[in-house]
């Protein structure tokens, strides 16, 4: 039977063997093995080069890590605590009537140092698990401009009043623990009560350490770069919290406060000449000044898993050339020459190339992700911990990627049946708006509408950093944060692959042969 009456009539199995035999020429065969080596290698590559090294004076010395909490991931846990112990049952109860601050050199000329307080400043009362960072807690605190709120090991936040606190506005507040159970209240006359959350904390020993604390993160702006992008910049801030009415009730000994740094704290030049960090009591009231942040998101910085797919784009481009050309036509047994692909075939090359590509993906995350995370971490590096699935899902997700993309050219190779024309538009449709988006040449918001309604969306499988409310950072592609998950970022990369696709075979075919066209 001829081929292409084959193609109209035969089984779509057996269409599918035909094409894998025709795919499997020697120049596909080397793109795909050096597609999926250039991301391995580039991947290794970030490892080896990016070693870790810190000294105090001429001693070198391990460099400093985030924690980790209770769920697995860094965290951040520096705060000024002051504590006395609390075993299963009691609770602890104080007044707050000042939460000041310190912002270092801020914007726009970065030569003073003025009063003020960062917008996620907080300063209240923590139940904690010890002293050690990263241990499990509940706290119920004032922040400098989100009012009240409750927060627990690290990801959990829950509002209560909006608004300040002041000496002729006070706020009460109240931690209560029955067991593994910490429920926060707050209250403006500390008679009349109101619940604004519960935290479980399973595995809270017996005796844990409750009190006074204040902290506050960096105070956060963007510098302008490139065609309107930005880069992050942050200064030490500080805050100071005053409490009176303090009272422990239950299993809690009304004992001397003992009192210290909960993580690195009192290095600034500021803190050494002018505030240090710490605890003053005096009449019946207790000041409490610290640093920091506690929350999801660590400080010290570190590498994240998908730092080790730097070279997935580089590893598309080279996969777009042959699904084109393989789109377009290709040799086939019994021809002369080439022969433009009608429906049917066309979705046979679709299977081969999606199929033959995601193997490669696979292949090449499957090694890459773990093993460069190792080399990464073996030079000294901090690599931002993931759950063993999220793993799993970036690898597969990468896989994806590099298929259905793959199959996106192959269809626009179809479609305009001209191979730069083509491996140009994929390129500029996939890869181009990532690159862009990924430096910070672009304003963020233009960045994020590029991987909202391109293909480059797809590169969202990759993503594993979350963006919590509770934490002011740079939540743009620049900085690793994609404006949609994973599967959002997919499923659009997927719809202009099937649109494609669409298109491609509905456009009118002839079924001579034609003489194979290079780069036509």
């Amino acid at each position: 039977m001829p081929a292409t009456d084959e193609a109209r009539t035969g089984p779509l199995t057996a269409l599918v063997r035909q094409e894998w035999i025709t795919f499997r020429s020697r120049g596909r065969l080397i793109a795909l093995t050096a597609a999926t080596l250039l991301i391995i290698l580039l991947g290794l590559l970030v490892g080896v080069v990016n070693r870790a090294s810190c000294s105090e004076g001429s001693a070198e010395v391990a460099c400093p890590t985030d924690p980790v909490g209770p769920s697995g991931q860094m965290v951040s846990d520096q705060f000024y605590f002051a504590h006395q112990p609390l075993g299963e049952n009691g609770s602890i109860t104080a007044r707050m009537t000042s939460l000041t601050g310190t912002i270092t050199y801020p914007p726009p000329d970065h030569d003073e140092i003025v009063p003020g307080l960062v917008p996620w400043a907080k300063a209240g009362i923590i139940v904690k698990d010890g002293t050690g960072q990263g241990s499990s807690y509940a706290a119920l605190m004032v922040t400098g401009s989100h009012g009240v709120r409750m927060q627990y090991d690290y990801v959990h936040d829950t509002a209560g009043r909006t608004g300040g606190v002041s000496a002729s506005s006070p706020r009460w507040l109240r931690l209560t623990r029955a067991g593994d159970t910490i429920t926060g209240q707050e209250s403006t006359d500390g008679a009349s009560w109101t619940t604004v959350g519960t935290a479980r904390l399973p595995g809270l020993p017996r005796t844990v350490r409750v009190g006074l604390f204040a902290t506050s993160p960096g105070d956060l702006t963007l510098r302008p770069t490139g065609l309107g992008g930005s880069i992050v910049e942050s200064r030490f801030t500080q805050a100071s919290a005053v409490f009176d009415n303090i009272t422990l009730a239950g299993d809690a000994s009304a004992n001397r406060w003992s009192h210290g740094s909960v993580g690195e704290m009192g290095n600034t030049d500021w803190e050494r000449q002018h505030r240090p960090p710490g605890l003053v009591e005096s009449n019946g009231t207790a000041t409490v000044t610290g640093s920091g942040d506690i929350g999801p998101v660590g400080t010290a910085g570190g590498h994240n898993v998908e730092d080790t797919l730097v070279g997935l784009a580089i590893g598309l481009m080279v996969l777009v050339v042959p699904a084109v050309r393989f789109g377009i036509g290709g040799h086939r047994p019994g021809t002369a020459g080439t022969v433009p692909p009608g429906g049917r075939l066309l979705v046979a090359r679709a299977v081969v190339v999606g199929a033959v590509t995601f193997l490669a993906g696979l292949v090449a995350a499957g090694v890459v992700v773990p093993l460069g995370t190792h080399v990464l971490r073996d030079n000294g590096n901090a690599v931002l911990a993931v759950p063993a699935l999220t793993q799993v899902r970036v690898v597969v997700g990468v896989a994806l990627l590099l298929a259905v993309a793959a199959v996106f050219a192959l269809a626009l190779g179809a479609l305009f049946r001209r191979t730069w024309v083509a491996v140009l538009v994929a390129l500029s449709a996939v890869v181009v708006p990532y690159v862009l988006a990924a430096l910070p040449l672009l304003p963020d918001g233009v960045a994020e509408w590029l991987l909202r309604l391109t293909p480059a969306a797809g590169f969202a499988v990759q993503q594993t950093v979350h963006e919590f409310p509770q934490v002011l950072a740079h939540y743009a592609p620049s900085a690793g944060y994609f404006p949609l998950p994973w599967w959002a970022g997919f499923a659009v990369l997927c719809g202009y692959a099937a649109v494609a696709l669409g298109l491609g075979v509905a456009r009118p075919r002839t079924d001579a042969a034609q003489p194979p066209g290079g780069w036509r």
